[in-house]
């Protein structure tokens, strides 16, 4: 039996195959993330797979459905799988913010789910590594997600050489809306123009645009333009504090489609070009608002990053580290009597924090050590009687084979001794 369309297989390393994610490597994203939002701060939260549909279409309109692993259940309930985060994360907010100071600074890694055409990059679930601040204006606010963006792609080894974040403004793109036309009701389809400029051939943009009010070529003009509004010129200044100014430049032509985008936005791109964009973000001042019905009202700024084209790109890179989840020691059993004496030892090992591992069943001593080296082992380790009766270990390291014999009540300060050693 297969596996569904759009959806991945994720195994420990060494993959059998190249069409299945190795787990190894997302654990090692999933790490990043977390270690890099901490130090920033953030709380990390969580909400339910499944959702309200309503909780969709109020933010994004009917016609999102379409895009949606959505159904009725059995309570005859309309529901769908997570798309995004952000909804809930606004529907938590709504209902306890009360009970948290501001800013509020948290974070997330969700699977989320579309049901739409799979393609380069973009697959029918992923993970995403969700941060936001809620209950700031200030321009600060918007300066430290930035930061926190480039230091999550900074700690998995990507430099200023490998990405840029892309900084525009909704509000510098409404002016200029604005100042061309009165009929708001076509603002919408004009961003989804703009959103587009480097998708679509020039010709068809401007035919598009014409047909609006506009020409390409003045659009083209404020984007070539780049002057920074008074909100994005207090991020730069902020970014450039913190040494950070090679890591982001003003690009007008990130627009960000979705629609309730209010101030600063941001894309994440490599800056080889060879893959979709590696993040994307911006401040979202009304939605905790929409979903609580008005009875909240709460600025929000927050990024989205996915793991599809984030390990695509450090694969590229050559940025991933060798997986090979070794053990500390592993625990060759030759003398069957002695095997409730063995379990003991592997039981000691592992409360103090080794990662120990032996084989079940009775095995030739060649069959165990088989097992020990490819299982990566730094350390064996066996129980035996001595001349005299006692029990003692033998304990032999795989890297330098030298062996040393002590005492069973010394048994784990020895090893744990040597595995810090070893890995120093």
């Amino acid at each position: 039996m297969e596996r569904l369309p759009g959806f991945r297989d994720f195994y420990p390393e060494p993959v059998p195959t190249q069409d299945v994610w190795s787990a190894d490597a997302r654990n090692h994203i999933f790490a990043k993330w977390r270690l890099t939002a901490r130090r920033y701060g953030f709380r990390e939260y969580d909400g339910p797979p499944l959702e309200p549909l309503e909780l969709y279409t109020v933010k994004s309109g009917d016609e999102i459905v379409g895009q949606l692993y959505s159904f009725t259940d059995k309570g005859d309930r309309s529901v769908a799988l997570r798309p995004e985060m952000t909804p809930t994360l606004a529907r938590l907010a709504a209902a306890h913010e009360r009970n948290y100071k501001k800013p509020i600074k948290w974070f997330a890694i969700p699977q989320l789910f579309r049901y739409e055409r799979q393609q380069k990059g973009r697959l029918r679930e992923h993970f995403q590594f969700n941060a936001d601040i809620l209950g700031e204006n200030d321009p600060a606010a918007d300066a430290e997600l930035i930061s926190l963006l480039i230091d999550s792609l900074r700690a998995l080894g990507l430099t200023a050489d490998d990405f840029v974040i892309r900084l525009s403004s909704r509000n510098a793109w409404q002016e200029f809306f604005n100042a061309r036309c009165s009929d708001q009701f076509k603002a919408y389809s004009f961003y989804q123009i703009i959103d587009k400029l480097d998708r679509e051939a020039p010709a068809e943009s401007a035919g598009k645009l014409t047909a609006l009010g506009f020409s390409l070529s003045e659009v083209t003009e404020f984007i070539q333009g780049g002057k920074p509004t008074k909100e994005l010129e207090a991020v730069l200044q902020n970014l450039a504090a913190r040494g950070l100014s090679d890591f982001v430049k003003v690009d007008y032509n990130v627009i960000r489609g979705l629609a309730y985008y209010t101030g600063v936005v941001f894309e994440a791109f490599d800056k080889k070009g060879q893959f979709r964009a590696v993040a994307g973000g911006g401040r979202y001042d009304n939605l905790v608002k929409l979903i609580s019905r008005g009875k909240v009202d709460l600025s929000a700024i927050g990024f989205g990053m996915g793991d599809v084209v984030l390990l695509e790109l450090l694969k590229e890179r050559k940025l991933l580290p060798r997986f090979d989840a070794g053990l500390d020691a592993f625990c060759l059993i030759e003398d069957e009597t002695l095997r409730p004496e063995s379990l003991r030892l592997v039981q000691n090992l592992r409360d103090a924090g080794l990662a120990v591992d032996y084989l079940f069943v009775p095995a030739k001593t060649d069959k165990q050590f088989k097992r020990a080296v490819e299982r990566n082992a730094a350390h064996t380790v066996k129980v035996e009687r001595m001349s005299d009766g006692q029990l003692a270990l033998r304990m032999k390291s795989l890297r330098t084979r030298d062996e040393t014999v002590v005492s069973l009540t010394d048994a784990v300060e020895r090893l744990c001794r040597a595995t810090a050693m070893q890995s120093r």
